[in-house]
């Protein structure tokens, strides 16, 4: 049986969701609040798109970047 797309672990406020079907290894999603400008930012540091934004279900949009040391990195934002 296939785990979930992202199980998310919760400290305080801050949450951090984890990609364990990932075929690099289990991704860190951030939560951001605007998707489409942390993606710009990431690329204007030199990062590359693994995935553009995508609609998950339940209002939740990810991505997903590769910085210039080769780290993949998602972002996660939901919806208002």
């Amino acid at each position: 049986m296939k785990a979930p797309i992202i199980i998310g672990y919760r400290v305080g406020d801050v949450e951090v969701g984890l990609d364990p079907n990932s075929s690099v290894g289990p991704i860190a999603y951030l939560d951001v609040k605007d998707i489409r400008s942390s993606l710009q930012a990431m690329i204007e540091v030199g990062a590359e798109i693994v995935q553009d934004v995508k609609d998950v279900g339940g209002g939740m949009l990810i991505a997903r970047v590769k910085d210039a040391d080769g780290n993949v990195v998602g972002f996660r934002q939901q919806s208002k």
